[in-house]
């Protein structure tokens, strides 16, 4: 390691600390697309500068976003004559107090659904009891935290899905097929050091990008254990470091107790609001595995506390395995009033072939308002990963958690175009969604590059063009009306179809499928997959 590089290092630590102190009360929202589309107005095309990539937002009472966000909790005035059944229906939390000191809220979160899928002739249903816990002491210390018990039995393709992994889709562990049981939590605390600075620690997701799917860090995957710092550089920088602790139930285990191989991440993400209209954003991820396979420990490495870019020589001496690491970009640009182009490039710096062949990248627009009508949000985006992207030699430190992907749900090797519709009026909201991909899966036991939890040094083809492999496309059309009865934890009733259908020359799976439920909280849950 260079002595600038460490120099570099610890003038960026310490600037960090020598922000003025000035206090404003904060509170973290868990992010859910179909509610962020609701603050568009406030978040882009703004002119106060919002970064707006990085998710979940934290609302201070400074905030741009506050004024929005409290009109959303409390969209008609509340009628105190009625009593409290109807106040816990429409308009209160379950348990609520706030003081000058704190605030506390405690909800139960109920997701019931049932469903029924055409193609199979099964009765498909959800039944999920959940509960939510947060709140804030004094204008510096939020909290936050949720538990879902679960049981579920999912259309056709979940199944098949749920039983390739033995995992719910970016939940938890499953215990049992075709009747799915499992239980997972998230929990956040969070402190905010000055009017600059907060850190935040427990258990999460991020998501980082302006469109529906990221190439860089989505929420696909199941909350990880983290330490997640935010800070205002300047007026217009805004540097965001993650350290995460991720799992692995496919890696060779090696202790008594049959426990899942563990792996360290670390992300970087510096965001620039180079004007009003524009942004550009450079990211940096390593994955490290905690032990080989003979339970051999990695041993310490400065990138894990490098608050710069991730570089290889910075490893410990001694190490077999290399680091994954890469390297990525987001960027923003308002064409238009209300209209957003934008898009992300990511390159896999631990490439066996020629730089910059295993990389991803997308392209999108997006917008609010649409034909003058308020509140309909569009948006058009367009995805690609080449084979191998994201997966390494050593498959414990592929870019995934629980064997799912960190970034886009497809894996690698892939292309994709995805077209949203959201409108809200009142207490309606309504969403469409059209998924077009087409991606290349294994066969004849070679690995074509999709799965990215496979070594990509063995049994590998001869050939790398885009789409190798067993040639696959997916058409995916989705429709939900909701009706919102409480916002303060988002408890609707909502009805949705589904119309999906994968194929190949070996196989075609449909699925047609209805669903009718009463809904709450604001989890980001993918079926599009």
């Amino acid at each position: 390691m260079s002595k600038k590089t460490l120099l570099g290092s610890l003038l960026l630590l310490g600037s960090l600390f020598l922000s003025v102190n000035g206090f404003s009360q904060v509170s973290y929202l868990p992010y859910s697309y179909q509610f962020y589309q609701k603050l568009n107005t406030e978040t882009y095309n703004s002119p106060a500068g919002f970064h707006t990539s990085l998710k979940p937002y934290i609302i201070t009472d400074s905030g741009v976003l506050k004024h929005k966000y409290d009109s959303l909790m409390t969209p008609n005035p509340v009628d105190t004559t009625k009593g409290i059944i109807y106040q816990l229906w429409f308009n209160r939390h379950l348990l609520q107090d706030q003081t000058k000191d704190y605030t506390i809220f405690l909800d139960v979160l109920p997701d019931f659904q049932e469903g029924h899928e055409f193609n199979e002739k099964v009765s498909t249903w959800i039944n999920t009891r959940g509960v939510q816990l947060g709140g804030t002491v004094g204008k510096n210390f939020f909290f936050y935290s949720s538990l879902y018990e679960n049981q579920a039995r999912f259309a056709n393709y979940e199944n098949k899905y749920i039983g390739s992994i033995a995992f719910v889709s970016g939940e938890a562990y499953d215990r049992s097929l075709p009747t799915s049981d499992w239980a997972y939590s998230t929990a956040l605390l969070g402190y905010k050091i000055n009017k600059d600075i907060n850190i935040q620690m427990g258990e999460d997701k991020t998501f980082i990008g302006d469109g529906y799917r990221s190439v860089l860090l989505s929420d696909f995957a199941a909350p990880y254990p983290l330490l997640r710092l935010n800070a205002n550089l300047c007026k217009n920088v805004q540097y965001t470091a993650i350290w995460a602790y991720l799992e692995d139930q496919f890696a060779k285990q090696f202790d008594v107790y049959g426990n899942y191989r563990r792996k360290w991440a670390v992300f970087h993400y510096v965001d620039w609001n180079i004007t009003p209209k524009a942004s550009l954003g450079f990211f940096n991820a390593l994955i490290a595995e905690q032990a080989n396979d003979k339970g051999i420990g990695h041993g310490f490495d400065f990138n894990y506390i490098n608050p710069l870019y991730f570089d290889a020589s910075l490893q410990p001496s001694g190490t077999a395995a290399s680091d994954n690491t890469l390297l990525g970009l987001n960027g923003k640009y308002d064409i238009l009033h209300k209209t957003t182009v934008y898009g992300q490039l990511l390159i896999d710096q631990t490439s066996q072939v020629s730089f910059g062949e295993r990389n991803a990248w997308q392209l999108g627009l997006r917008g609010s308002d649409l034909f003058t009508l308020n509140r309909l949000n569009y948006l058009f985006e367009y995805n690609k990963a080449t084979p191998y992207t994201y997966s390494n030699q050593n498959p414990i430190v592929s870019y995934a958690q629980f064997g799912e992907p960190l970034a886009h749900p497809f894996g690698a090797n892939f292309k994709e175009f995805v077209t949203l519709l959201n409108y809200s009026i009142k207490r309606f909201d309504f969403q469409v969604e059209l998924d077009y991909a087409s991606y290349g899966l294994n066969m004849n036991n070679l690995n074509y590059g999709s799965d990215i939890r496979e070594a990509n040094n063995v049994n590998v083809p001869k050939t790398y063009v885009q789409g190798q492999g067993l040639s696959t496309t997916l058409h995916y059309t989705e429709g939900v009306i909701d009706y919102l009865l409480n916002p303060k934890y988002n408890l609707r009733v909502e009805a949705s179809a589904l119309l999906r259908e994968e194929k190949n020359v070996q196989t075609t799976t449909k699925t047609a499928q209805i669903s009718f439920g009463l809904r709450g909280s604001f989890r980001n849950l993918y079926h599009d997959f």
